[in-house]
């Protein structure tokens, strides 16, 4: 009389990734340091873009109709594997908002908790530390091939070898390929 049908809720097919969480929460209870924590975000993330792919693959999403318009399944997809990775993928949510909060309470202990005991700093690490984010933002971006003789460049003391750390507005974030550095020479040129 047909395919016995013990449990029509059970897939046929894995839904996608399983993952190394408990299946109750999803999420370790108590003591997790908050890189664990921000471990278990990276890894929720991960299983929920798998398990989007899974319901891409079939060309539906969380919100597409699995039944005809008279009431019965499509036969054009795998309608117990995408059920199966809705479900999951509606546990994992809750999972990651959960996971969120619990991150949110870490991080505002942790910074409770360095504005109650500020880490002592020396000045001598304090001044390498700025020295070390001017020299990075000041990085050069450019190297003189030559200059010219009589140029406003040879006027200017630059020689060949120079490193350019910024030439007008320019700088080693900004320069796209050098063509920011023609572009300020075009626009201050005759001054």
């Amino acid at each position: 009389m047909g395919i016995p049908m013990d449990d029509i809720h059970s897939p046929t097919v894995q839904s996608g990734p399983s993952s190394t969480h408990p299946s109750n929460s999803g999420i370790r209870a108590g003591g997790t340091s908050l890189q664990d924590l921000i471990a278990e975000k990276t890894q929720a993330e991960a299983e929920l873009k798998a398990l989007s792919g899974v319901l891409d693959s079939h060309g539906v999403n969380m919100n597409t109709s699995l039944t005809t318009f008279d009431g019965y399944p499509r036969d054009d997809i795998d309608v117990a594997q995408i059920r199966t990775t809705r479900a999951r993928i509606i546990r994992l949510r809750n999972d990651y908002k959960s996971l969120m909060s619990r991150i949110e309470d870490g991080l505002h202990a942790h910074h409770a908790q360095a504005r109650n005991n500020p880490a002592p700093r020396s000045g001598s690490a304090s001044s390498q530390a700025s020295t070390a984010a001017a020299s990075s933002l000041e990085a050069p971006f450019a190297k003189v091939n030559s200059v010219v003789a009589g140029s406003p460049a040879e006027d200017a003391g630059l020689k060949a070898g120079d490193k350019i750390r910024r030439f007008g507005d320019v700088d080693w974030i900004n320069h796209e390929k050098l063509s920011k550095v023609a572009e300020t020479v075009q626009r201050n040129e005759g001054e």
